[in-house]
């Protein structure tokens, strides 16, 4: 280390979006996908975002900037390949890097799934007894010379040595690498050290969960292992999305200078922590006056808190007097405090000035990532005799009924005798291609240049053609396409009241895939009918089933930005009996199967395991309340993707869905370790649909197989991993022809299971 550590700065940020403020990025990685442009195109896309970063953080006065949080795809696979853990397949690809991330013809991708308690998706890495680690810093050293020839001195990020290995494929059996990975890591500090960087940013989100023993003893080892490197930057180790808990006194009796304290989904939990947190060897904490300073003997002293304080996630304005207690509080048990976000921006669009359209009541209660590094500057520099109040709770959620179906035996039998399925029914999961003439009508219909009729021949058009599409390949139960939704949840919350919809406010969910969230801010009720006369449309261009689309209650809520003053099962609950009234028109109007897609459901599971079973008992029931309406002859569809639902498999079984479509082909079919017991009709995919790769008809037949090993035929759906929007028609055409023949051949065996 060197003789005399730099103060952190007072004011900093956990990173910060990448996409670009216009989605730059995405245009550039798909025109790159496309072979429209090359890698050095793609790459000085990608150099002109970051420095445009660097220059309006500094412009608002952020002290403290932080470096290597860009990404081309995905943070967790940038770790991945600055560890060299690229698995031997890959490399012999063309471009390694997007062959992990999207696959090849030849090769599929790795595993994808959700990030902590979020909705953006990360790549979860390969690290087995084989996997030979070899530090690659090109990167993060490249990021610091570009932004040191800008004048701007960063903080590299990196995704921290013990969060990496627990979000692998192994999981926690995979610290039995931990020794080796830190050979990695503690040689790039004496790489960052030689550049002379100051500080490095090691994120270790996975310590806010619940950790075992010998997990807590790992990070022990970990830090204290970089800590005694010779030569290195100042460690400042970031825990984001929670309480740190039982970590924060293992993580305190480390040589690490700095650690990051999420003060807003950690709260003031966090806050009793830094009293009680006790000494590292499990003895009671050191008494210390407040006020004491780092020569105390509390837990903290002589570290740097790095207090998130200014929420990383939501998009309401900070409320000066919240942020005030907790940074006074934080003070009272350490010296030194620095002022944050609560994780990184990356969540977050950029600028609350790119949305005219919004209510100026609405819009002075907002704070975009911009306004928000504002506020964190603000804070920093607020004197601490400022105004503190304590916040108020959240009042008591109120009761609610859930609402009840018939049995599941009597429904089967209804639908059977109504809808006449064959075995091994094949079916898609409602969204097909959004072509180039779709996207740019819907934009000319937004800027006035298009009228709604004009519109609304083009959307009929597009439904013909997945229509005739679906039947043509012979699937046996049809969706309409979608053409008319922009977004699945979006769309519903342009339909609702208590909703309100951006222009540009975009944020990154995976890749190149970005979402702009609605913002839910009062309450919700639903004026009429949203998807009625589309579904009507639909089934009357065939004598095939088609199924009614819509999102279901937790998800719709879950990718939006929510309100704050109710508790969020009141906010679901709201949203529930809408969609309840939409199932009910649905029926009426004849659909004869409705589909409710929650794949958020175990995107909002607690990360502690304290919450997890009250958090599901009543997203559980909000999803049975929006259903519980619908008649014993109308087949409840649902959907689940890329989010380890095998870890509430019980959970999704009580939604009591007549049919729960799942992703699995992506995730290499684990989900079928664990659906023995599942009681009701069940589609494991078996085509990954974020992967361009067109997968065979031998592929899906095996695939297929291996289900039929777990279920029962009579119970077994054929269907992709999840909507088809993203791909191309002849993609889908292509692999929907192979699904098909994939599930004739088993139905023409004499006994399929």
């Amino acid at each position: 280390m060197p003789a005399v550590q730099p103060a952190f700065p007072r004011s900093t940020v956990l990173g910060y979006p990448r996409i670009g403020p216009r989605r730059e990025l995405k245009r550039a990685l798909e025109s790159y996908w496309e072979g429209r442009s090359s890698r050095q195109e793609l790459d000085r896309v990608g150099a002109g975002l970051r420095e445009r970063t660097w220059r309006r953080l500094a412009e608002l006065g952020l002290e403290g900037l932080p470096s290597n949080t860009f990404s081309l795809y995905d943070h967790v696979l940038d770790t991945a390949v600055l560890l060299g853990a690229v698995p031997e397949r890959y490399r012999r690809a063309e471009d390694p890097y997007f062959a992990m991330a999207r696959g090849t013809q030849g090769l599929a991708p790795l595993r994808m799934t959700k990030w902590f308690d979020t909705n953006y998706h990360y790549i979860v890495p390969e690290v087995g007894p084989e996997t030979v680690f070899a530090l690659d810093a090109a990167k993060p050293l490249a990021e610091v010379r570009q932004a040191r020839a800008l004048g701007f001195e960063t903080r590299p990020v990196v995704v921290g040595p013990v969060t990496f290995l627990l979000l692998s494929e192994r999981g926690a059996a995979a610290l039995d690498r931990l020794d080796d990975v830190l050979d990695c890591y503690a040689e790039l500090l004496g790489v960052l050290a030689a550049e002379g960087v100051a500080w490095v940013q090691l994120d270790e989100p996975a310590l806010v969960a619940d950790r075992t023993a010998g997990e807590l003893a790992a990070v022990r080892r970990a830090y204290e292992r970089l800590g005694a490197v010779a030569e290195r930057p100042g460690l400042f180790v970031a825990a984001p999305y929670g309480d740190l808990g039982e970590a924060l006194p293992v993580l305190a009796a480390t040589p690490v200078e700095a650690i990051g304290l999420d003060l807003v989904r950690g709260g003031l939990d966090g806050l009793a922590a830094l009293a009680g947190a006790g000494s590292a060897d499990g003895g009671p904490a050191g008494e210390r006056s407040a006020g004491e300073g780092p020569a105390g003997r509390g837990p903290l002293a002589g570290k740097t808190v790095v207090a998130g304080v200014v929420s990383g996630r939501e998009v309401w304005r900070t409320e000066p007097g919240r942020a005030a207690y907790a940074l006074r509080v934080v003070r009272e048990h350490t010296g030194d405090v620095a002022v944050s976000t609560s994780c990184s921006l990356l969540h977050v669009p950029y600028d609350v000035a790119a949305e005219p359209d919004l209510v100026p009541e609405l819009r002075a209660r907002l704070a975009f990532a911009e306004q928000k590094v504002a506020e964190v500057v603000e804070l920093a520099h607020a004197a601490p005799s400022g105004p503190a109040v304590a916040p108020e709770p959240v009042g008591a959620p109120a009761p609610v009924a859930a609402g009840e179906r018939g049995p599941y035996e009597v429904r089967a039998a209804a639908q059977a005798e109504r809808l006449r399925l064959p075995l091994l029914p094949t079916t898609t999961i409602g969204s097909f291609p959004q072509t180039g003439e779709l996207r740019a009508a819907r934009a000319a219909l937004a800027a006035g240049t298009l009228t709604e009729a004009a519109y609304e021949d083009l959307v009929r058009a597009e439904i013909e053609r997945a229509i005739r599409t679906q039947e043509r390949l012979g699937l046996d139960v049809l969706v309409h396409g979608e053409p008319e939704r922009n977004d699945m949840v979006q769309y519903f919350a342009e339909h609702l009241d208590g909703f309100a919809v951006t222009r540009n406010g975009w944020v990154q969910s995976y890749g190149s895939r970005c979402t702009r969230p609605p913002i839910l801010h009062g309450d919700v009720s639903r004026p009429g009918p949203i998807t009625v006369r589309w579904a009507r449309h639909a089934q009357s261009l065939t004598d095939k089933p088609v199924k009614g689309m819509l999102t279901g209650p937790v998800t719709i809520v879950a990718w939006s930005f929510v309100r704050a003053d109710l508790p969020l099962r009141d906010v679901v609950f709201q949203v529930a009996d809408a969609v309840r009234e939409e199932v009910r028109d649905l029926e009426a109007a004849g659909v004869p199967i409705i589909q409710v897609d929650e794949p958020a459901l175990r995107e909002l599971l607690p990360l502690r395991r304290a919450g997890q079973a009250g958090y599901l008992e009543w997203a559980v029931a909000a999803y049975r309340r929006a259903t519980s309406g619908a008649a014993d002859g109308t087949q409840i569809h649902t959907h689940l993707c890329y989010s380890d639902a095998d870890q509430i498999l019980a959970a999704i079984d009580g939604l009591d869905a007549d049919v729960t479509t799942i992703e699995s082909a992506r995730s290499g079919g684990r989900i079928l370790g664990a659906v023995g017991g599942f009681g009701r009709g069940l589609g494991p995919g078996v085509y990954d649909i974020h992967s361009p790769r067109v997968p065979g008809t031998d592929e899906i037949e095996e695939l297929l197989r291996e289900t039929l090993k777990a279920l029962p035929a009579g119970r077994v759906w054929v269907n992709p991993d999840c909507g088809l929007k993203t791909r191309t028609y002849e993609q889908v055409e292509a692999a929907l022809g192979a699904m098909v023949a994939g599930a004739r051949r088993l139905r023409a065996e004499p006994s399929p299971a």
